[in-house]
């Protein structure tokens, strides 16, 4: 995988208003682990993209009503079948992880990049999700090498409390082993 002026080169693009410029764009030094499906977990669908694209119709499903109106985004969303889209270039700021703080430093969004599974907390994640974020974070260390191994978080590392995902399906032992 080659990551060129932000983009992953093996990535379907679908681009997100919502994002705008990091503070210090060579401070990319965090990675966030999320999860999400929409409906809860339900899987497949356009509505994940529809959601970070300001598109979601909030008539469609009565979970939508709730979120339709969020202006959210990250930089990539790893399907249950592997297939990857990034919605925010790496070097621009995704709107991923809301109120956050790792290590005393919050708003971690300045200096993060946020990876969604389309999954839930409780429903495993597939073979070919483990493979493609192991394979994708590996390319993300060697283009911003401040990410390090233990810069590498779940959304519920620098929220906690807020937010749950991964969730305990997300095996963090299996995805680290796979990146050694």
């Amino acid at each position: 995988m080659k990551i060129a002026q932000g983009w992953l080169t093996t990535a379907n693009r679908l681009s997100s208003p919502n994002t705008d410029t990091r503070p210090n764009p060579v401070d990319i030094s965090l990675l966030v682990v999320h999860n999400i499906s929409l409906p809860p977990e339900q899987f497949g669908g356009p509505y994940i993209g529809q959601l970070f694209c300001n598109c979601l119709n909030p008539d469609e499903h009565p979970y939508f009503a709730d979120v339709a109106q969020l202006k959210v985004s990250s930089h990539l969303l790893i399907d249950r079948l592997g297939k990857i889209v990034q919605f925010v270039p790496f070097h621009q700021r995704a709107w991923h992880a809301g109120v956050s703080e790792f290590e005393g430093r919050e708003n971690c969004n300045d200096f993060s990049i946020g990876i969604e599974m389309e999954g839930a907390d409780h429903i495993a994640y597939t073979d070919r999700q483990y493979l493609v974020l192991a394979e994708v974070t590996k390319a993300l260390c060697v283009e911003y090498p401040l990410i390090t191994a233990q810069r590498i978080v779940g959304h519920s590392d620098i929220a906690p409390g807020r937010k749950t995902d991964p969730g305990p399906a997300f095996d963090w032992q299996r995805f680290r082993h796979m990146l050694t």
